[in-house]
């Protein structure tokens, strides 16, 4: 669905989010903070509405939506860490369809490229068993948890690959993803396909379309 007019099925970069985005990783993700979350005492009753720790960069995201402190949020992320990265192929499927849209945007001569907060040897793990690297011509995540904005990572990825900010879109699951994207200077393109938020958060973050499925987003980007 169009919300801004903007026509970005012209842009020669296509820059995906990962979870939510890309894969729908929000059950395993959300199994894996249940089970470490339990261990420090919380129930599900305190823990609520888990989508929303998909999206915030971990360790941060524990603080932001959960209160706890900067030391015990480190803790819970490398305990869910040392979980999460075993979970195998399983914890974080490809959508549907998606494949064969990545393999369409390199076939039409678009670079693909990934941005995420997820740490860089969880991204890389999630693109090999996924058996996609080959698909992407820069898939960037974290090197460090703190200090390292998405923002930074966009422009990063910019720089790299050597595209303006004109030249290149952001598809994304979460108003993190669209703020990011609007701070590096990019449109933004939201998905719904994973259920991670509800739609207005995305429109309110402004992204220039929202797509429900596999196919809208194609629809979207190649025109």
């Amino acid at each position: 669905m169009p919300l801004t007019g903007e026509d970005v099925a012209s842009k020669g970069l296509v820059i995906f989010d990962f979870d939510g985005t890309l894969v729908d990783s929000m059950p395993g993700i959300i199994r894996t903070t249940r089970s470490v979350m339990h261990r420090h005492g919380w129930t599900d009753e305190t823990l609520g509405d888990m989508r929303r720790i998909v999206g915030p960069p971990f360790p941060a995201a524990f603080t932001e939506v959960y209160g706890v402190d900067p030391e015990e949020a480190m803790q819970i992320t490398e305990e869910y860490r040392a979980v999460y990265q075993n979970l195998g192929r399983d914890g974080w499927p490809l959508f549907d369809g998606m494949r064969e849209l990545l393999g369409d945007l390199r076939a039409a001569g678009r670079k693909v490229a990934i941005a995420s907060s997820k740490r860089q040897f969880l991204l890389d793990r999630g693109i090999d068993t996924n058996e996609v690297r080959d698909l992407f011509d820069l898939p960037l995540g974290k090197e460090r948890d703190n200090g390292q904005t998405k923002a930074m990572i966009i422009g990063d990825v910019l720089g790299r690959l050597g595209f303006s900010p004109d030249q290149a879109v952001m598809v994304g699951d979460r108003r993190f993803d669209a703020e990011a994207a609007h701070e590096a200077g990019l449109p933004c393109v939201g998905v719904t396909m994973g259920h991670t938020c509800e739609p207005q958060e995305l429109v309110d973050a402004g992204c220039c379309a929202l797509c429900d499925t596999v196919d809208d987003l194609r629809r979207v980007l190649l025109g």
